[in-house]
């Protein structure tokens, strides 16, 4: 992993070249240094080793994404902010499984770096407000779902957030007492 530094260092030199072969004439050369000098800047705004990771999620390969993102020592100072984002949203999303303490820290953090797709910012406002509402936090869960349904602009996770919602009324009612034995034959037509 080059750092992001560097990836605009080398794209700016390559562009450089690309000039002087222009000037020479090798308009193949410079085409090639050009496109180079492209993907540097595309893996600056997009890191290579969380391109990775995303690759190894889209196959459930859970294992494989950790191993991709624990490449990544200093993400405050390799990483802009959004990819910052992404590294936490990831991190997040693996261990949403075992520790939700450790996943709420994770998409908190992800949520306040910001992501660049909405989608993902609903999914990661969609997480919270799950693991909000396991720890009977109902008014912040309520909240996280409507802003998930607010960013949710191709309706991808429409099912989720309804089913969270009805999770949510289920959760909010009371529990029904029946009665059993004389009170409850009492309630139903008198004595016998």
């Amino acid at each position: 992993m080059f750092n992001k530094n560097l990836k605009i260092i080398l794209a700016v030199l390559l562009v450089g070249v690309a000039v002087w072969q222009f000037t020479e004439t090798n308009i193949g050369n410079g085409i090639m240094l050009i496109l180079l000098a492209l993907m540097f800047v595309f893996l600056y705004f997009k890191n290579e080793i969380i391109l990775l990771a995303f690759l190894r999620l889209r196959k459930q390969d859970f294992p494989g994404a950790k191993k991709w993102l624990d490449k990544i020592k200093n993400p405050e100072g390799s990483l802009v902010k959004k990819q910052q984002g992404y590294y936490n949203y990831l991190n997040g999303l693996m261990v949403s499984q075992t520790n939700m303490n450790e996943a709420e820290k994770y998409f908190k953090k992800a949520v306040s770096l910001g992501l660049s797709m909405d989608t993902d910012m609903a999914m990661a406002k969609l997480n919270l407000a799950g693991i909000a509402m396991t720890k009977n936090r109902k008014r912040e869960a309520e909240i996280l779902l409507s802003e998930a349904g607010k960013l949710d602009k191709h309706n991808m996770l429409n099912d989720q957030i309804k089913a969270m919602k009805q999770n949510m009324k289920r959760a909010g009612q009371p529990k029904q007492q029946y009665g059993g034995g004389r009170s409850g034959r009492a309630m139903k037509g008198g004595r016998r």
